[in-house]
């Protein structure tokens, strides 16, 4: 026993790991959680703490301050409830349509739009609008499902494509440096949107429908929209140009971020801007942006401090791959990935599992640029919200309980695991992937 006590690991471990069960377990508010983690990672000098504090530093923080901010302004100025009216006109004519209106908004926004906080910040208080307009109230199990079907469309369906979210991004870029493979927009659009595309979102919209149930009227005042305020139009130019900004980052090299964070400054400036001090401190939850930069440190702590090395060693050891089991393989590498998303967060599992992908490829006998695909199903499913930062913003945007997102995760987990994954093997093996 002494021995474990004194392992260098050990009181790092023990920490992540008691924070981790706290935000599984909801026993503590999740923001609070979060302020615990920092007190005791740096009370017991676990990291620096530029490792333990890193999830301020962060983009991924900014971005979802800044979505705060924007949503903020999106909702005083009428713009939230301008483009909801035009939407609810021919989207609330019954609960599905409403449902994979909603989704498909969520997914298709992706292709343009490379920020998950930013698209989320975004549609919310367009949702929220639409749904008030449809006779679904807050607090209801309908107006969860809506929130869920922006957080879950946003976060899960975007991995089918490359630049859209954060852990694609941390894939390619550890493929390259490890390895120089190079990812291709193309290809590795073919290879995931049927299965994790399509199919998981045709997935999400049962189950939404069927764990959320609405009834949505069809808005009755149905007069012509009144021309635009002056606000509207200087918030949907500025809307406009932070969105053509994201979509070209690739040319001036500005990320989403930073871009986002200049947008919510100017909508703070004094008669420049949209909203003042007070309803600045109302509207944007930081609780929230703590728990984020928690849930941020955290991964970046267990990556620094080498705890993530040896899970993914013993991962290595214990999971059956061979190169006479092929489906076997295929299911083991996913259910290295889910392990890992445990410990380090959706965020934290590229970075980790892309090293040792020559020692799986050695190990299973399958190409190595597909077992570094392989992990995009496990890292793209959170079995637990707070895996994945986005749709833990998306849920306290819509002030979702925990039990209602821990429910539709886990329920689209199981159909992940137990219809899609066989499917997508399939899919692997018709492209001459494996």
């Amino acid at each position: 026993m002494s021995l474990w006590l004194s392992h260098p690991l050990f009181l790092p471990s023990l920490i992540i790991g008691v924070t981790i069960l706290l935000w599984a377990t909801s026993l503590l508010p999740e923001f609070i959680t979060a302020l615990l983690f920092f007190a005791a990672a740096m009370t017991a000098k676990i990291a620096p703490p530029d490792v333990i504090f890193g999830g301020f530093a962060s983009s991924a923080f900014w971005l979802v301050f800044s979505g705060f901010v924007l949503g903020v302004a999106i909702r005083k100025t009428g713009l939230a409830d301008r483009a909801a009216r035009a939407l609810s006109a021919r989207l609330t004519d019954s609960w599905p349509l409403m449902v994979a209106s909603v989704v498909l908004l969520s997914y298709a926004l992706a292709f343009v739009m490379p920020s998950n906080m930013g698209r989320i910040a975004l549609l919310m208080p367009i949702v929220a609008a639409m749904a008030k307009r449809a006779g679904i109230e807050d607090g209801t199990r309908a107006w969860y499902g809506l929130a869920l079907a922006v957080g879950f469309g946003t976060f899960q369906l975007s991995a089918t494509i490359l630049p859209a979210n954060v852990p694609n991004l941390v894939m390619s870029g550890a493929a390259e440096g490890a390895y120089g493979i190079h990812l291709n927009y193309v290809p590795y659009l073919l290879l995931h949107t049927p299965v994790l595309g399509w199919l998981k979102g045709a997935a999400l919209i049962v189950l939404i429908c069927w764990l959320f149930p609405g009834k949505p009227h069809r808005p009755r005042d149905l007069e012509p929209l009144p021309p635009m305020s002056g606000d509207e139009k200087r918030l949907a130019w500025l809307l406009a140009v932070v969105l053509t900004l994201w979509v070209t980052e690739s040319w001036h090299g500005v990320g989403p971020a930073w871009t986002g964070l200049v947008a919510a400054v100017v909508t703070l400036l004094p008669r420049v801007g949209f909203i003042n001090g007070e309803e600045f401190a109302s509207g944007v939850n930081i609780r929230t942006c703590i728990y984020v930069a928690g849930i941020l440190g955290l991964a970046i702590t267990v990556t620094q401090t080498g705890i993530g090395a040896v899970v993914g060693n013993a991962l290595l050891h214990i999971m059956p791959l061979s190169e006479d089991a092929p489906f076997t393989s295929f299911l083991a590498l996913t259910g290295i990935t889910s392990a890992l998303n445990f410990i380090m967060t959706a965020n934290g599992v590229p970075a980790l599992y892309t090293t040792f992908a020559q020692s799986f490829s050695d190990a299973t006998g399958f190409p190595l640029l597909s077992v570094i695909m392989i992990q995009v199903l496990g890292y793209s499913t959170p079995l637990l919200p707070y895996q994945a930062s986005p749709i833990v913003v998306a849920m306290a945007l819509g002030k979702v309980p925990a039990r209602a997102g821990m429910l539709l995760c886990l329920a689209l987990a199981a159909v992940s695991y137990l219809l899609l994954l066989p499917l997508d093997y399939a899919w692997y093996q018709v492209l001459g992937k494996l």
